[in-house]
């Protein structure tokens, strides 16, 4: 493609889409992310990129989502998806960023440098396949994304309102029609076709009640779980609760986020004892379960609970198969609750890698075992199976001895149900529950497995995040001088002391974890090193804690 044909995109940035904000925004773990009236020209250069991408990858598809995931309404964000249904090259990060900020003049500038920089053949087709959250600006600059799209003849496909995970789904399935049928009706025949057909297998029994409760967070995911619902043949019984309506508001007061960080129930559920409850996020990547005891109690069931839930069943499923040669192991990071890890590498005899905080570091870890699967303690995660793991695990389920075969069957299904190109609230649940069906487990005695050491998570107010340099995945502090071993005095005055800091990804705030044996050790200990962080790495203000 000629300099000369790309004054198109300067024509449409300057009549459509043009830089009206001085705002520096930079691509993350989680793309861009801001207030929505600030990212329409972002989003049209993202389009540019996602086609120069696809020619990169020979014209394979690539994904655009526009979401802002856990966050509030006025927020929204994109995200560039990768062929095979993963979080964009670390690499083309830099890249993005620079896109993204350019001024308008600059712009076809920059776009025919990027072109050079990375060697993309424009004579190729490419393809991109755009969705979009519930957030009443996504429609807008879900059209700004496929007219980035058309002004580098590109072709947009546009998908309407999926969760995040759907369409990595769909964009794996385009590029790799093994994996399934790239469209929203093939996600469902895959995924929850599977869990029908395990539940099948898998009569109730014991302590189990086919009774969910799920909060939608007012987002996609619960109006899709309300088109699943009506596929199920009473498999599992659910109740749906913030859909959208009655005035409900995205993850306002609601949803996993809400749940995982304030410790507390959603508005708008009806809480029985002991009934559990899903929350799932506003774009349906995370999920945390909880009940209420009799008493009013909060008791949760996170990212860390579901992993561990998971694994012990998978384990179990492989010894009986006969396949224990398949090498599996977790991956968290270092906000996973101690007695967690503790539990894995005791009870369970499973490896745990500790990656630094963003799903693409865990991705990438799990990707190193035959069955690898992470989630971080805010709910988001999944399992990724290797090539062998799968031929295996088939290949038993036709040939092997009678009990093989059976469990092997389960397996296989197990897969299917899986979306492993990252972290799927709807997936995860329909996991979990084969689970606990499979166990006959109540989610009193899913908690009961390990006892949460008590935890405490702050955030500090800071002049320059970027003060705050760590090393051993976000675990030890380098910078500033003197941070790290003031939190090591601290730690050592607590039993089963641990803490943390860590520079925030999208604020300047630097964030605190800290775990103790008794919630008011935690606490106190929370706030001791966010005082150190406040004397220590230039602190804004007199109050150096706020609740995270």
């Amino acid at each position: 493609m000629p300099p000369s044909s790309l004054r198109v995109v300067y024509a449409f940035a300057r009549e459509m889409h043009p830089k009206n904000s001085d705002v520096f925004i930079q691509y993350g773990t989680a793309g861009f992310r801001t207030k929505a009236n600030l990212l329409e020209h972002v989003v049209y250069r993202m389009g540019l990129l996602a086609v120069i991408r696809s020619r990169v990858k020979n014209g394979r598809t690539i994904g655009m989502m526009i979401t802002a995931s856990h966050n509030l309404e006025p927020d929204n964000g994109v995200k560039l998806i990768d062929p095979d249904g993963e979080m964009l090259e670390e690499s083309w990060e830099e890249i993005a960023t620079r896109l993204a900020n350019v001024s308008d003049n600059d712009l076809e500038s920059t776009t025919v440098e990027i072109i050079k920089q990375v060697n993309a053949d424009m004579s190729l087709k490419a393809s991109v396949f755009i969705g979009m959250d519930t957030r009443y600006t996504s429609p807008r600059l879900a059209a700004a994304a496929a007219n980035g799209v058309i002004a580098l003849k590109g072709t947009p496909k546009e998908f309407g309102i999926v969760t995040t995970p759907m369409l990595h789904f769909c964009v794996k399935c385009r590029n790799d029609n093994k994996y399934g049928t790239p469209t929203e009706e093939g996600y469902y025949e895959k995924i929850v076709g599977a869990f029908k057909a395990i539940c099948q297998k898998l009569p109730v029994s014991g302590d189990y009640n086919p009774t969910l409760y799920v909060d939608g967070a007012n987002g996609v995911g619960g109006k899709k779980l309300n088109i699943i619902k009506k596929s199920l043949d009473g498999e599992l019984d659910l109740h749906l609760f913030n859909l959208g309506g009655n005035g409900g508001k995205l993850n306002l007061n609601c949803g996993a986020d809400f749940v995982k960080v304030s410790q507390s129930p959603p508005v708008g559920v009806e809480h029985v004892p002991f009934q559990r409850v899903a929350s799932l996020d506003g774009d349906g990547d995370r999920i945390v379960y909880y009940y209420l005891d009799d008493e009013n109690k909060m008791n949760l069931l996170d990212g860390d609970r579901i992993a561990t839930l998971l694994a012990s069943y998978i384990a179990e499923l492989l010894k009986t198969c006969d396949a224990t040669d398949l090498n599996m192991g977790i991956v968290q990071t270092a906000y996973a609750n101690g007695a967690s890890t503790q539990y894995i590498i005791e009870q369970l005899k499973l490896p745990v890698t500790c990656v630094k905080t963003g799903v693409k570091h865990l991705h990438h870890a799990a990707l190193a075992y035959d069955i690898g699967i992470y989630f971080e303690a805010n709910g988001h995660g999944t399992v990724v199976y290797s090539e062998t793991a799968k031929k295996t695990i088939r290949k038993i389920a036709e040939e092997g001895e009678p009990e093989q075969r059976k469990a092997a069957s389960l397996f296989v299904k197990f897969i299917d149900m899986t979306n492993e190109t990252v972290g799927d609230a709807l997936s995860d649940l329909f996991l979990a529950e084969s689970v606990l069906r499979a166990r006959a487990l109540a989610a009193p005695r899913w908690r009961a497995l390990y006892a949460d050491r008590p935890a405490r998570q702050l955030k500090c107010p800071v002049q320059d995040r970027n003060i705050i340099k760590t090393t051993d995945a976000e675990r030890k502090c380098t910078s500033p001088e003197g941070l790290q071993t003031r939190i090591d005095e601290l730690v050592a005055r607590h039993t089963n002391g641990r803490a943390f800091v860590r520079a925030s990804g999208t604020e300047d705030v630097v964030r605190v974890y800290a775990e103790a044996d008794t919630t008011q050790a935690a606490d106190k200990l929370a706030a001791e090193v966010a005082q150190a962080v406040h004397d220590l790495a230039g602190g804004v203000g007199d109050r150096p804690v706020l609740p995270e």
